[in-house]
């Protein structure tokens, strides 16, 4: 018998959500032949069989999330064993979660209940690490596991994060885990731009000026290294909302692109998101991010959030007139308010205030 677990799937990522089998039990399969859909890291992928052979068994089934060397398939007959290997260009998996078992919290087996009790929790899909203890010397009682139980029937049942949503929990922990983070905010007098232009587009071409003037935003970091790599080509992600979460596809060589190439390139951008119909590459590798939340017509500043190994996010907020000093004198102008967050562990003060101050001199220009 021969097994096959969730391959690594790439860019340090540990799980995946199982979205359909394309195999069942008893199927004979090719080597290469599709063995089922993943969503992992915003992106539907197919996870190929690594041989040739009978299905015994599957582990898993469609909806639950699966750890990179989790087992997958088994097989009746094959050549060698495959345990974690690389599969083509597939990320790494991760564990089956059991949603059936009991909630595990730290501190939960140390808690003080009878066997009765503890029953009794398992029956209500009670947490005792969650329950106050009434009794004597801190045991929890029937009463207090009834009481929690009477308290969660009357909320909403928890909602489990899958999806591009799980994805960005974790890539949000992973920034508040590594980064140090810090924010310059300033204003563009936009006040000159023609009619119906196209603020993301002009927002690129404005941050791609910046990385002309100082280089060292347009970087990646390795925190386990503490080494730097100050990137030539500029590969923009673009934070794109959607109902399901945030998608951040990214707009390759932006620094060699034309107005009309960039345009283009955003249209086709929204188009595929809006599909579901990313490749997985196009959601890697970018160098730097931009966050136009403007666009819902509110917020003016951000504290935004760097994704590693990226060191910097710039936020435009809603374009709106303010009064300004105008050669000493009050007048009214409209003004795109600006976010820059970058990482202070690689970045100096001074590099992000050239980098915003290039950024606001090229939106200040007509067209």
């Amino acid at each position: 018998m021969k097994q096959f677990t969730l391959p690594d799937l790439g860019e340090g990522l540990q799980e995946a959500e199982i979205v359909d089998w394309h195999v069942a039990v008893g199927d004979q399969v090719m080597g290469e032949q599709p063995l089922l859909s993943v969503e992992t890291d915003k992106a539907v992928v197919e996870v190929p069989s690594p041989h040739t052979g009978r299905i015994a068994k599957l582990h898993a089934k469609t909806g639950d999330i699966v750890a990179v060397g989790a087992p997958l398939v088994d097989f009746d007959q094959g050549k060698e064993a495959y345990s974690g290997t690389v599969v083509g260009t597939m990320p790494s998996g991760e564990v089956r979660i059991d949603e059936s078992a009991e909630p595990v919290r730290p501190g939960s087996a140390k808690v003080k209940a009878t066997p009765a009790v503890r029953a009794l929790a398992r029956k209500l899909n009670v947490d005792l690490g969650a329950v106050d203890a009434s009794g004597a010397k801190g045991q929890i009682t029937a009463d207090d596991i009834n009481r929690v139980a009477q308290v969660l029937s009357e909320i909403e049942p928890p909602e489990r994060l899958r999806g591009v949503r799980r994805v960005m929990a974790q890539k949000m922990s992973q920034s508040h885990n590594e980064v140090a983070p810090a924010t310059l905010c300033d204003e563009a007098d936009v006040e000159s731009w023609p009619t119906g232009t196209d603020v993301t587009a002009r927002l690129v071409r404005a941050i791609v000026t910046g990385c002309q003037a100082e280089p060292a935003l347009n970087a990646w970091y390795d925190s386990t290294a503490a080494s730097r790599r100050v990137l030539e080509k500029i590969d923009l992600g673009i934070a794109v909302d959607t109902e399901d979460g945030l998608f951040v596809p990214v707009l390759r060589d932006a620094g060699e692109r034309d107005a009309d190439d960039l345009r283009d390139g955003l249209v086709a951008m929204k188009k595929d998101i809006g599909a579901r119909d990313v490749p997985p590459e196009e959601l890697r590798g970018a160098t730097l991010t931009l966050s136009n939340f403007g666009v819902f017509g509110a917020g003016r500043f951000a504290a935004l959030v760097v994704l590693p190994p990226q060191v910097a996010i710039i936020g435009a907020g809603h374009i709106a007139p303010r009064v300004v000093a105008i050669d000493g004198t009050p007048g009214v102008r409209r003004m795109l308010p600006l976010s820059l967050t970058f990482d202070h562990r690689v970045v100096s003060g001074g590099e992000a205030a050239r980098f915003l101050a290039a950024i606001i001199k090229d939106l200040e220009q007509t067209g």
